[in-house]
């Protein structure tokens, strides 16, 4: 059975829909975990999806998808700024890693324009809203079938 891809949130990311809606959209959580899980779906996989306002949560996630999934994207929203352990969980990964961010980074304060998750990830998304997750999805499956075809 294909493990899942777990789809990771960081702070704040609970009150989508109703915070700073013309940054980060009127779509909520819920909202992106349905769109993601039913995209996984037609692919062939099932999703783990998650939000924690903790950085140690989502490092022991992550560490956690080392063993239980198939690829991880994420969304540390503004642990991608500051975390070098969240970089340093996603480089022990040795799985896939999409980077997510509804707002496009490079467009908004400079301090948001580093993030730390970048350097482990295999690809980024920044910008296209809630489809971004729906893209993600598509590379993280794309990244999974890809590193399987090369599998001895």
């Amino acid at each position: 059975m294909t493990k899942p891809i777990y789809i990771l949130n960081g702070p704040n990311l609970n009150l989508l829909g109703t915070r700073q809606t013309p940054i980060y959209g009127a779509a909520t959580l819920a909202d992106l975990d349905a769109r993601t899980s039913a995209r996984a779906k037609g692919a062939g996989f099932a999703t783990v999806f998650r939000q924690t306002n903790r950085e140690g949560e989502l490092v022991d996630w992550i560490q956690e998808a080392r063993e239980r999934a198939s690829a991880v994207i994420v969304n540390a929203a503004a642990y991608s700024h500051t975390s070098i352990a969240i970089l340093d969980a996603l480089l022990a990964v040795d799985l896939p890693v999409v980077e997510v961010h509804l707002s496009n980074i490079h467009r908004r304060e400079t301090f948001r324009h580093h993030s730390y998750v970048s350097a482990a990830a295999d690809g980024v998304i920044v910008g296209l809203g809630a489809q971004g997750y729906e893209l993600a999805v598509d590379a993280a499956v794309a990244l999974v079938q890809s590193r399987a075809a090369k599998a001895p």
